[in-house]
């Protein structure tokens, strides 16, 4: 008998781990500005541009008076190998989905707190106005968006009934983790949430996004939540209108039940995303 038929558990433990050690290898590289996967794209690309160089000057040599000529090298070596655009995971279907919605309900107030100002805030300033908190800063101006920088962990935040509509997309996850120069604290999405549910007015809506799979933290990046956990954590506060998540792939699964079987498994996802659609009770 071999020695790993002897120790199966072990050895594949050992593959597992040895998979995590990689990808926080990658990780703290990409962190780090070095991504390996795009360096290896870039270096396929190099001898194609070469290739392009040459016939674009032998091209234009031919002409007498040419438009344009080369006067810098830009080099970009691997959108060739890139599909035409980025069209599926969270933020991409979060930000449509969520946008829409609030397109339909029509609020007489929105706030939006932490989410993308180049994705959804943009996205929704397309046609109304928005409010946004952030702990970081944004020193632009744009229209239709109103910006306010705030730590919203804070226990003396006084904005009590603030609003009817109020949004949370991809954000709460980081809050106390100091990833974006937030205090660290072990229950900031606690305490962020506590602080939305009082910003918000009775029968108000809440759009609320959070990473969903097996509960755990990978720091700094993010928190990632059981849906049994979002669902304690939002009981007895808000009434769940529509349940929506980004599986694994990237694909959107829009309004489907919460069954008790996919909530323990949570629709299959180590790293997915769950959208959620609430009315404050």
């Amino acid at each position: 008998m071999k020695r790993e038929d002897r120790h199966p558990l072990r050895f594949e433990g050992t593959e597992r781990y040895g998979k995590k050690i990689l990808k926080s290898i990658l990780n703290v590289l990409i962190s780090c500005g070095i991504n390996p996967i795009l360096l290896l794209q870039s270096f396929r690309g190099i001898p194609i541009f070469l290739r392009d160089l040459i016939s674009f000057e032998k091209k234009v040599c031919r002409v007498a008076k040419p438009s344009f000529t080369i006067t810098t090298l830009y080099p970009i070596f691997n959108d060739r190998f890139v599909e035409s655009g980025i069209a599926s995971g969270h933020y991409f279907h979060q930000d449509l989905l969520i946008a829409r919605r609030i397109f339909f309900n029509t609020p007489t107030k929105h706030v939006d707190i932490g989410s993308r100002i180049d994705g959804f805030v943009a996205h929704v300033a397309a046609f109304r106005e928005i409010e946004v908190f952030d702990i970081r800063p944004l020193p632009r101006r744009i229209e239709n968006v109103t910006f306010t920088r705030i730590d919203i962990m804070r226990d003396d935040l006084d904005m009590l009934d603030y609003t009817d509509s109020l949004s949370s997309l991809h954000a709460v996850e980081h809050f106390g983790l100091g990833r974006y120069g937030d205090p660290i604290d072990p229950d900031g999405h606690i305490k962020g949430l506590n602080n939305m549910y009082k910003f918000l007015k009775a029968g108000g809506k809440f759009y609320l996004s959070l990473p969903i799979g097996k509960q755990r933290i990978e720091f700094n990046a993010h928190r990632i939540f059981s849906l049994e956990y979002i669902l304690f954590l939002i009981g007895g506060k808000y009434r769940i209108d529509r349940f929506s998540y980004v599986d694994d792939n990237g694909d959107l699964f829009d309004h489907v039940p919460l069954a008790e079987k996919d909530i323990k498994q949570n629709y299959g996802c180590h790293y997915g995303c769950g959208i959620f659609e609430l009315t404050k009770e």
